[in-house]
């Protein structure tokens, strides 16, 4: 049931998000597109009760409710970037917005934008962790709690990696290349 329903928010995600757009742009209702993109908090919240609903009716904690809380957090963490990349694109193909702004490629801008980025994925994981944290403790000391341990080593690696690779931009920049700018 959990993974359905991880995959079912996962698809209405980006119908509300298409939607939104649809009303904001091409139906030139911005109020509507904007309430649809509203919504999509929601689907974190039902995913969130159910999880702790089939835990709380004694289900064992496993790795599908690590994979909610891990959607959950990712979903926090990188869905406003999400819908904001999306409707610059859609906004400039469509709606004769400008074009969307590049990330830049040299130097200290890269590493800061890198940092920002990393950001979003520790903040995201950082979620999950908590989340997961919070199913550890309320299963306590009597169920098997392997599965949601894994998911938060897993969520630690991944900011591990985040680090090194906005790091590694900071300690390494790209330097532009001679005979431009």
């Amino acid at each position: 049931m959990i993974v359905g329903l991880v995959i079912a928010c996962e698809v209405a995600f980006w119908v509300l998000l298409a939607a939104g757009l649809v009303f904001r742009y091409a139906l030139r209702m911005p109020r509507t597109g904007l309430a649809l993109l509203l919504c999509e908090p929601l689907l974190e919240v039902v995913l969130f009760v159910a999880t702790a609903i089939d835990l709380d009716n004694g289900a064992a904690p496993d790795w599908r409710h690590g994979l909610a809380a891990v959607y959950i957090g990712f979903t926090v963490g990188l869905g406003h970037s999400t819908i904001t990349w999306v409707d610059a694109r859609v906004a400039h193909r469509f709606a004769d917005g400008p074009p969307p702004v590049k990330p830049p490629r040299y130097g200290t801008a890269r590493a800061v934008h890198e940092w920002k980025t990393a950001g979003r994925w520790i903040l995201a994981a950082a979620v999950a962790l908590a989340l997961l944290q919070a199913a550890v403790w309320y299963v306590g000391d009597d169920g098997d709690t392997g599965a949601l341990r894994s998911w938060q080593q897993t969520m630690l690696w991944l900011i591990g990696i985040n680090v090194l690779i906005a790091g590694s931009y900071t300690l390494f920049p790209k330097r532009e290349p001679a005979g431009r700018g």
